[in-house]
């Protein structure tokens, strides 16, 4: 069990790692495209403040999953696991709601498969 938590903590931090610092490298280019993409929603004015939203999201994610693997190796506790899996359910839910808000179902689908290791290691944190 431990190992299956380790993957799944290792598969969080990937993911909101390089997705976070995607987005402050290439902040321009992440804003133009979503300006874009999101031009006949409600947020179409939002876009920066948003991004930047979630960028902090990902950050406190990527921060929060690095304390989850330092508090496992020294303690065996579970609380910062059970933190960094829940902000990043929340993270998730919100892009799930702009892709579904943009009309990009293909999009949304893709989100779907992110949330599902992170509630299952919810799942497994929290027994």
């Amino acid at each position: 069990m431990f190992y299956l938590k380790m993957l799944i903590l290792l598969f969080v931090l990937i993911t909101f790692l390089q997705s976070g610092l995607d987005k402050i490298t290439d902040w321009k280019g992440n804003v133009t495209w979503l300006n874009d993409h999101f031009k006949d929603t409600v947020i179409k004015g939002m876009v920066p403040v948003s991004l930047g939203f979630i960028v902090l999201l990902e950050i406190a994610t990527t921060v929060t999953t690095f304390l989850a693997f330092y508090e496992l190796f020294t303690d065996g506790g579970s609380y910062w696991a059970q933190m960094s899996l829940v902000i990043s359910g929340v993270t998730l839910l919100m892009l799930l709601l702009g892709q579904r808000l943009a009309k990009d179902y293909d999009g949304a689908r893709t989100i779907v498969i992110y949330l599902m290791p992170v509630f299952f290691g919810l799942y497994l944190f929290a027994a």
